[in-house]
């Protein structure tokens, strides 16, 4: 393994991967007063039938224990504002799922910064997005990228919340960056944008309960089962997933479209109208998702969707 490792030139050799921002933490274990809040939430079933939210708990409060021998995690975010976007009278996606699946995306960029460090990926070099017990948003803010906005999101300053994390965590120690606190100030928009109540201000007045089976994204994507006659009534014109807290967010007028090829929509996604949707067969939807996210939810719930918002 090599000894020149920087910071330096880890944020350098991210950025010219295409990485918005980087930054780096230290590997210790995750604050008691986060553990506190993710047991409290979990408790009160706000994760919905997300059930591996509840999984490997030790090694999800501590690194260490999930790569031994980890010294540092560095934290990366790439920009998925879109550059095209569905026409607006035809059935919406979240704008992250226009594109290929973001986790194949990230990690190979990641798998990228690790070589051209000089290392390669194994068991004490490992690499994640969205892909294992790793509290993402919170690494993020540790390794000073953003802060958690009241939507939950990780909010970049002057650039906005539209952004895939990925960590790449290494054995080597390097200069680690500040966390960063709210910006948030008393706005209030993304709160009110939530057509489901699925964010509720604290009595604290600062931060933001969210409900994750009250989310449209969660049941537009997770939920298997039929979606409640009172959240899908609030679905359309969503047909997967929802943007409307991070529409409502000042800070994404900051935002700009990203060029990462891999995240363009295909010319079919966009020439979709509402009909087509209506009548989209099992053969039709493996083509236009093809290396999608979207396939996550799978045709049936697809469809159930489409129903749902329009009809």
């Amino acid at each position: 393994m090599t000894t020149t490792i920087t910071s330096e030139l880890i944020k350098a050799e991210a950025a010219s991967l295409g990485f918005f921002a980087c930054g780096i933490a230290k590997a210790d274990a995750v604050e008691q007063s986060v553990v506190d809040s993710y047991r409290r939430w979990i408790a009160e079933g706000c994760n919905g039938s997300m059930a591996y939210l509840e999984n490997y708990p030790d090694k999800r409060f501590d690194p260490r224990l999930l790569v031994p021998g980890v010294r540092s995690i560095v934290s990366v975010a790439l920009n998925y504002a879109p550059s095209r976007c569905m026409p607006s009278d035809a059935p919406q996606f979240a704008s992250y799922a226009l594109g290929k699946d973001y986790h194949d995306v990230v990690k190979q960029k990641l798998s990228q910064l690790a070589e051209r460090l000089g290392l390669e990926l194994n068991d004490q070099i490992r690499a994640f997005c969205d892909s294992a017990p790793v509290l993402e948003r919170y690494w993020a803010v540790r390794a000073g990228l953003g802060w958690i906005g009241r939507n939950h999101q990780l909010i970049i300053p002057r650039a906005g919340s539209m952004f895939f994390l990925g960590e790449l965590f290494l054995p080597v120690e390097v200069e680690y960056d500040e966390p960063m606190h709210s910006r948030c100030g008393t706005c209030n928009r993304c709160v009110e944008a939530c057509p489901t109540q699925a964010l509720q201000r604290n009595a604290d007045g600062e931060t933001c309960k969210f409900d994750g089976r009250l989310c449209l994204n969660y049941q537009t994507i997770e939920n298997r089962g039929d979606i409640p006659e009172d959240l899908a009534s609030k679905l359309a014109p969503y047909i997967y997933g929802c943007d409307r807290c991070q529409s409502a967010c000042p800070w994404n007028r900051f935002a700009v479209p990203n060029t990462t090829p891999e995240l363009q929509p295909s010319d079919e996604l966009l020439a979709m109208k509402r009909e087509d949707w209506l009548k989209l067969t099992e053969e039709e939807y493996r083509k236009l998702f093809k290396g999608s996210a979207v396939k996550r939810a799978k045709y049936a719930g697809l469809m159930r969707n489409i129903k749902d918002a329009l009809g």
